[in-house]
C-alpha cells in the first residue's frame, strides 16, 4: 500500500498566509512612519527645519537652541507652535532669541539642536548639527 501526501493544500495555505502578511505590512506602513526633523539652515536669529509627523505623535511644538559646541548652556533659544502633523514633509522657521546672560552668536562654529516636542515637553524626534556662522 502506498501513501501520497497532498502538498497542494500546504502550498495553498502558505501562499494565503504570505499574502495576508504582506497586506498587513503594506497597510501598517503609514502608521509606523516615524516623526523626523532635519535642520536645513541656521543663522543667529532663525533656524529653518524640515519635519514630518503624524497626528498620533502628539507633537505640539518645535523647539530649538544653539550655542558654542563646548558651552554649558544655549546662547539662543526658540519655539515654533504652528506645527502640522499630517505625515507629510513641512518646512518651518523658528525665530531665535538670545538666552539671558549669554553673549550673542556672531561667527564661528555653533551647535544647533532641534526637536519635535509633545505637550509634556517630551522629545518625539530630535537632531543636532554643527554649523559655521558667518
Amino acid at each position: 500500500m502506498t501513501t501520497t501526501r497532498n502538498y497542494r493544500c500546504t502550498t495553498h495555505v502558505a501562499t494565503v498566509f504570505a499574502t495576508m502578511a504582506t497586506a498587513l505590512v503594506v497597510t501598517a506602513a503609514p502608521a509606523l512612519a516615524a516623526a523626523t526633523i532635519d535642520i536645513s539652515r541656521a543663522g543667529p536669529t532663525i533656524v529653518q527645519v524640515t519635519y514630518s509627523c503624524d497626528n498620533s505623535d502628539g507633537v505640539t511644538s518645535i523647539q530649538a537652541m544653539m550655542g558654542e559646541p563646548t558651552a554649558d548652556g544655549p546662547a539662543a533659544q526658540g519655539t515654533q507652535n504652528a506645527v502640522t502633523c499630517d505625515n507629510t514633509q513641512h518646512d518651518a522657521s523658528i525665530p531665535m532669541t538670545e538666552a539671558p546672560g549669554q553673549r550673542p552668536l556672531e561667527s564661528g562654529q555653533v551647535q544647533v539642536r532641534v526637536a519635535l516636542v509633545d505637550r509634556n515637553d517630551t522629545v518625539v524626534s530630535g537632531q543636532a548639527k554643527l554649523f559655521a556662522m558667518q
